[in-house]
């Protein structure tokens, strides 16, 4: 039952994850949190934070950990499936079509009008991350490490141009160091 879940939650997530991995991750904290109470809201939290070091697009491997976590591999192998397949089909009747009538204005027209409804998808994904990230206890403590963390981070990487994984790898460490101290 739980594999046929996991199937059925990923199709969905696959469906409607219209923008990329990041406007996934809504909808999967949604069916993975909420619906199905797979996960709690730290576990998903590490879960995203290990799908974005590890090679590959986020929305997979994501899916193939909740799975991990939910079901062992035969989770992982039901939910990494079930992502796929909808965005195989999809791609390939919208690359068709695309390709066809590619220089109508309605189908720009279109185009132009996901673009917002991603964006929020985006920005929603970003502030559960930000609340769960600066807030562990919920609203209650503010975490002035994280918010250091984060803005050193981002200086960073728009400042100097370095590498996400060196970045991330110095964040890991210096809290490693701020925990022994």
């Amino acid at each position: 039952m739980v594999y046929l879940e996991l199937i059925w939650s990923f199709i969905q997530i696959g469906l409607f994850s219209i923008g990329g991995g990041y406007a996934a991750m809504p909808l999967i904290q949604h069916q993975a949190c909420e619906v199905h109470n797979w996960l709690s809201m730290e576990e998903f939290g590490d879960i995203l934070t290990i799908s974005e070091m590890t090679p590959g697009p986020i929305t997979i491997n994501s899916a193939t950990f909740v799975g991990i976590q939910v079901a062992g591999i035969p989770g992982a192998l039901c939910a990494t499936i079930g992502c796929i397949i909808p965005s195989s089909i999809i791609v390939t009747i919208l690359a068709f079509i695309y390709y066809r009538f590619k220089g109508l204005n309605s189908v720009q027209s279109v185009l132009k009008g996901l673009r917002p409804a991603v964006i929020a998808m985006i920005a929603t994904a970003w502030i559960s991350i930000m609340r769960m990230a600066f807030f562990p206890e919920g609203a209650k403590q503010i975490d002035l490490v994280s918010i250091t963390l984060f803005l050193l981070a981002f200086i960073t990487l728009k400042k100097w141009k370095i590498n996400p994984i060196f970045v991330m790898l110095a964040s890991g460490l210096i809290n490693l160091l701020i925990g022994v101290i």
